[in-house]
């Protein structure tokens, strides 16, 4: 039984191994899912959808399609209570990179990279009872460009990567136009997922 035992180890090990990484000139598509820490206070989730092209066994190039729901600290400037904002998922879609410092014989591959991303803000939310609802306004802008840089590692096919959104802040704006507030888009992004397709490491 023992033997068995360490024979079927034996076996998801090599699997594990065969399933690694990536090649050159193969497609692979990730997933993931994570928590996102706003530089304007607060928190929320994230979500992560990315078809890649290998053009190098250590470099790859695609698409990020995003979707980010967060719960930040609002500025208002008429007002001396703190606000709490809750927005709906933020959606984005963006050009990625990334290159991989990988070993020959390792199922361990740091890597770095970044993009840019298209992103579209919801509609702001906020506790009306706290403030009138005549004073909570919207975003002055609900569109922007922007970059992004990160950093990880992939391990068989599981990946764990932080990445720092840089996102220009959103003017909040009243129904008379008047610029009522602002808030601070950018965000740490941890996250962690799988991948499928790539091939496997040539080196």
């Amino acid at each position: 039984m023992t033997k068995k035992l360490i024979m079927l180890f034996v076996g998801i090990f090599a699997f594990a191994n065969t399933l690694l990484a990536q090649e050159e000139g193969k497609f692979r598509v990730g997933m993931d899912l994570g928590y996102t820490v706003p530089t304007a206070g607060g928190g929320g989730v994230l979500f992560y959808l990315e078809p890649k092209y290998n053009i190098r066994d250590n470099l790859n190039i695609g698409l990020r399609f995003g979707s980010a729901a967060m719960v930040r600290d609002l500025v208002y400037y008429t007002l001396t209570d703190e606000v709490t904002g809750k927005v709906a998922a933020n959606a984005s879609i963006g050009l990625t990179a990334d290159y991989y410092f990988n070993t020959p014989g390792k199922n361990f591959a740091p890597f770095v990279g970044g993009g840019l991303s298209y992103m579209h803000f919801a509609a702001l939310e906020v506790d009306t009872g706290i403030v009138d609802e005549e004073l909570v306004g919207t975003f002055e802008v609900r569109n922007a460009l922007a970059p992004f840089f990160r950093a990880g590692f992939e391990t068989g096919k599981f990946r764990l990567s932080l990445d720092y959104n840089f996102v220009p802040t959103s003017e909040i704006i009243n129904l008379q136009g008047a610029v009522i507030g602002e808030t601070g888009n950018s965000y740490l992004g941890i996250a962690i997922g799988f991948y499928v397709g790539g091939g496997k490491w040539r080196n």
